[in-house]
């Protein structure tokens, strides 16, 4: 059913009439003028505040100039100079390790390493270090044992042959003898004979006289000859012995075996364009270095002293030795040995010569092994109980030494007197207190 379907209406007051709108009045000056005194107090106050406190302050720069130059202070303590010194690692103790030498005709051969112990084994005495081929040898020895039993067969046979011209020269001394004899008992009746006769059974008796005398003397050189020969197919013999002898020796030596306790340390060789250690199956030459034993329990450093710096060096310096290869490790040591010559260099001209010089090395690491490139610090002077700054603050002045002390915010101007003056710091013997603060560099304006 709709809404207009109701005939009745309920009755409805009548709106009141509405007034004219109602306009704000407008501010009074005053006001305004409270607003903006207002807004200036607060920018006046944050300005001052930021002028007193939020404001970065700009640096004075006298301060700023102090301030830029680093100081240290004066120290009392020791003071040390040292010389250092470069080198390597050796033993003292070593034995030398070269291929064997061979005394005959084989002497310029060369020889195989059939077997090669690795470097930096530890090694007992008796050990076997390396073997080197030797068939070769070892059938040259029985080619020489053969010419040893042809020269036994020699000998027999020249003593059979003299058996039997000795035989046959003594049967020529009896036929000689006969016929002296027979000569001299025709001689006999020759009272008898003409004189013609008896002249010729006198020579008759005289040739065979001489031949008999001649035979005897045959026999004398004879004798002297065969043993002469016989004594020449025995030096043969002898020759051939002592060459067997000699080669045996060296087949022995082909077999190579520590001569004492240590550290075996294989040497490098120039192969392929490079150095290189040797290794198994590589050739030697006769006496050729290709290993050392050494004793790492009794090692030193050996290295070069510039001639200039031989003056304040002496034996028995204490020094300290540190490792380019372990830099955590170092030992105390001492210089045991300086060369009586300088010599020069192959890299450097005659006129740059060097000391040789060996340190000990007091204390042993399984670490510390030959060749190894050491640094060598010797004391070569000690002070205790010194004031010492360092080099860079010290000035020259004219001849004079000047330090720059600072003192209720400046830097003032002190003559000093130098002691003892290492590469990077020098004692202080008059002109400055312990604790006292030096600049590093020059102050400006100072």
């Amino acid at each position: 059913m709709s809404a207009l379907g109701n005939p009745k209406l309920s009755p409805v007051e009548a709106p009141a009439k509405r007034g004219a709108p109602e306009i704000p009045a407008p501010p009074s000056r005053g006001a305004a003028w409270k607003w903006i005194l207002v807004l200036v107090a607060i920018g006046g106050g944050a300005l001052t505040a930021w002028q007193l406190w939020l404001k970065p302050k700009q640096p004075d720069p006298a301060a700023a100039a102090l301030a830029s130059v680093r100081t240290t202070k004066v120290v009392v303590g020791p003071i040390e100079k040292k010389l250092r010194l470069s080198g390597q690692t050796t033993s003292k103790e070593f034995f030398n390790i070269t291929a064997p030498i061979s005394r005959g005709r084989e002497s310029g051969s060369e020889m195989i390493l059939l077997y090669l112990i690795p470097s930096g084994t530890r090694v007992k005495k008796g050990a076997l270090l390396a073997q080197i081929d030797a068939k070769a040898q070892e059938d040259h020895i029985d080619d020489v044992k053969d010419e040893i039993e042809r020269a036994e067969a020699d000998i027999r046979k020249r003593k059979a042959e003299h058996a039997i011209d000795t035989e046959n020269l003594n049967q020529t001394i009896l036929i000689a003898k006969a016929d002296f004899e027979k000569a001299a008992l025709d001689a006999k009746p020759a009272e008898t004979r003409t004189v013609i006769d008896q002249e010729l059974l006198k020579l008759t008796v005289e040739e065979a006289a001489a031949r008999y005398k001649d035979a005897q003397s045959q026999v004398r050189y004879k004798l002297i000859g065969q043993k002469a020969e016989l004594r020449i197919l025995e030096i043969t013999k002898l020759r051939q012995v002592s060459h067997h002898d000699k080669h045996v020796v060296d087949l022995v030596k082909s077999t190579i075996k520590a001569p004492m306790d240590g550290l075996a340390v294989v040497q490098a060789t120039y192969r392929g364009g490079d150095w290189n250690l040797i290794q198994q199956g590589d050739q030697l030459m006769p006496g050729q270095l290709f290993m050392k034993v050494v004793n790492p329990e009794n090692m030193q450093v050996e290295g070069f002293l510039n001639q200039s710096e031989s003056d304040i060096v002496r034996i028995g310096m204490t020094a300290r030795i540190s490792f380019d290869a372990f830099g955590g490790m170092s030992f105390p040591g001492k210089l045991y040995s300086i060369g009586a010559m300088a010599a020069g260099g192959m890299r450097s001209g005659n006129f740059i010569r060097s000391i040789p010089m060996k340190v000990t090395i007091q204390g042993s690491d399984p670490k510390l092994i030959p060749d190894l490139s050491a640094a060598v610090d010797l004391l070569v002077e000690r002070q205790d109980n010194v004031k010492k700054i360092p080099l860079a603050a010290v000035h020259k002045d004219g001849q004079q030494d000047v330090v720059f002390v600072k003192r209720n915010g400046r830097f003032e101007k002190h003559a000093v007197t130098l002691g003892l003056t290492t590469a990077t710091h020098a004692a202080v013997t008059a002109g400055l207190d312990g604790g006292e603060e030096i600049a590093l560099s020059r102050p400006a304006g100072v």
